[in-house]
């Protein structure tokens, strides 16, 4: 049983959208059913789209098959055996002569073959009065045939030309020592038979065709079927006009055509349609289009005022809520008498407000309270650190039996931890924690002044009241200390710089130990950023951590290879100004 959180049904806006419907689409329905009897979905535009469509389409592909024809009309031009025969004819014996011809003979007809269009191409060679064709093979150069090819080439600049009654592509190519008559002419002609069977699927109603007009040429060619009339009609009327539709009264019938021109070949491709198909499903058409506008509006009016009042007024109210929710207001419910399903979404969401009110405080204040608490147990990890290096070097000193060091390092260990142990805050200034890095590493310089060298530049000033945890500094120098310098052979080098660009401080600390690979420092900063593995937390990934904590995304430590050829760990801090201190970001 479907559960309605409203008091009726009627009261439902699934009621009254269904009932919109109805009396909206219900009329619609009925007039389409109605106009699909009388009419179909063609229209004159929308064949005369197509058939435009169709024409340019056909020009294009025949412009590509004439570019492609020119090409191998090109080729043939640089033939080196056609330029053999034309010029050397007399000076070769037999087998020469044949083995040339036969070259030729095979060229052309592989070109021939290779195109349906092609009717035949022939080269006339003036300079030995031969004519070599695919299909007639050697004979006797057609004087009066060369003169006329030339004579129209000459007189027209189209790339296709009329002789007789088919087209023809020619080129020649001049030189020697006449330079009026070409050394040969390549002449491609044209099938007439194709080219009517290309037009054939351009008529696909009945009653339709085609025509190609080549203009510059004075070449038209129909499609099987054309009447003659048809085609000097059209001609005569088409002279002056630039429509690419244009309807025609021709022997009694009215026929549409639809025109396309390509500039490339100078040709125009006509395709004709008897009007009345064009008509014939359309013939109540505009009386039942009025209609069915009105009617249309008249729905549209309807259902765009009843959807605004019944659902996008409603759902306006509701999403303007949750945007004041969204900007801290809390206490701005919605006032509503619906008793809808929206009046019942308006009830819920007043809840929710009083029920984030009254948990806001608890579950807000509880993480702040756990992030703290948090803080302080990665922090106490880290105390006892220090004090076990501690104990070693004083050792070390006792063995060699140098009091006057052993007194200064005692009183430096003791300023050491009278840092750690003074009071119970979290955090200290920069300035506190740098000199509390600068005495561990005067600590350690009692010990290895010798073997390693220290550069520890000064703190800026206007980072020196920059809130930080504690112990974030010198951990990394004894990182520095014990997986580096230590253990190396040569003189060990330690720096310790500062930076600030903008609302960021950068801490950077790098020696010149023993330098890591890219697979092993990738490795070594995902387990410092990554998600902690164990509760137990130390150097690096316990500084990261803190600092993570204290002053939010963005900031942590971040390893690279150190220019000096060792390690580099920086310390990046998000600062912001407030109250006279710069204080952490997202304390």
């Amino acid at each position: 049983m479907i559960r309605i959180p409203v008091n009726s049904l009627r009261h439902t806006i699934l009621a009254r959208l269904v009932l919109m419907y109805l009396v909206v689409i219900l009329p619609i329905i009925l007039l389409g059913v109605y106009l699909y009897n009388w009419s179909y979905t063609n229209a004159s535009e929308e064949i005369s789209r197509n058939s435009l469509a169709q024409l340019s389409s056909y020009l294009e592909g025949l412009n590509r098959e004439i570019e492609w024809l020119e090409i191998q009309q090109f080729d043939i031009l640089q033939e080196s055996e056609l330029h053999k025969i034309a010029v050397t004819w007399g000076m070769m014996d037999s087998a020469e002569k044949r083995s040339s011809v036969n070259y030729l003979l095979h060229r052309l007809t592989s070109i021939k073959n290779s195109s349906p269009y092609i009717k035949d191409i022939y080269v006339h060679i003036h300079s030995i009065g031969k004519t070599i064709s695919a299909s007639n093979a050697v004979r006797t150069l057609d004087q009066q045939r060369y003169d006329e090819i030339r004579s129209i080439g000459e007189r027209s600049g189209a790339r296709l030309m009329r002789q007789g009654d088919s087209l023809q592509l020619t080129a020649s190519k001049f030189g020697g020592t006449n330079v009026k008559d070409p050394l040969y002419l390549v002449q491609i002609e044209l099938d007439n038979d194709k080219l009517k069977d290309s037009l054939k699927p351009l008529g696909v109603y009945p009653g339709s065709g085609s025509i190609l007009i080549a203009r510059e040429a004075g070449f038209t060619l129909s499609s099987t079927g054309t009447p003659p009339e048809l085609l000097e009609d059209f001609i005569k009327a088409a002279k002056g006009v630039d429509d690419s539709t244009m309807l025609l009264d021709i022997g009694r019938r009215e026929y549409h055509f639809n025109i396309a021109n390509s500039d490339k070949l100078a040709l125009s491709l006509v395709s004709y349609l008897p009007e009345g198909t064009v008509k014939r499903p359309l013939i109540k058409f505009n009386l039942w289009a009025w209609v069915f506008a009105v009617t249309s509006v008249f729905a549209i009016i309807v259902y765009a005022y009843s959807t605004y009042r019944y659902v996008h007024r409603p759902l306006l109210s509701l999403v303007q809520s949750f945007r004041r929710m969204e900007g801290g207001t809390l206490d701005i419910p919605i006032q509503h008498e619906q008793k809808d399903e929206f009046g019942y979404l308006y009830d819920r969401f007043n809840q929710m407000l009083v029920k984030l009110q009254t948990l806001i405080d608890q579950d807000f204040k509880q993480k702040l309270m756990m992030q703290k608490a948090e803080l302080k147990q990665l922090q106490s990890q880290i105390k006892p650190h220090f004090l076990y290096n501690s104990f070693f070097i004083l050792n070390s000193l006792a063995k060699t039996g140098d009091t006057d060091r052993i007194e200064l390092f005692t009183i430096m260990l003791g300023e050491y931890y009278r840092f750690i142990a003074r009071n119970g805050e979290d955090h200290a200034t920069l300035s506190e924690e740098i000199k509390h890095a600068r005495m561990y590493t005067e600590i350690q310089q009692l010990r290895f002044s010798r073997r390693i060298r220290v550069q520890f530049d000064e703190l800026p000033v206007d980072m020196q009241r920059i809130k930080v945890p504690r112990l974030i500094v010198q951990p990394l120098i004894e990182n520095a200390y014990e997986h580096s310098l230590e253990s190396m052979p040569n003189e060990g080098f330690l720096r310790v710089t500062f930076e600030r660009t903008g609302s960021e401080c950068v801490i950077k600390v790098e020696d010149n130990g023993n330098s890591i690979d890219d697979a092993g420092l990738e490795a070594l900063q995902h387990r410092v950023t990554g998600p902690a593995e164990s509760h137990e937390m130390t150097g690096m990934i316990n500084i990261h951590r803190r600092i993570l904590l204290t002053y939010g995304e963005g900031s942590g430590l971040f390893l690279s290879r150190s220019s000096l050829g060792g390690l580099q760990a920086a310390i990046r801090i998000k600062i912001r100004e407030g109250n006279g201190d710069v204080q952490t970001a997202n304390r």
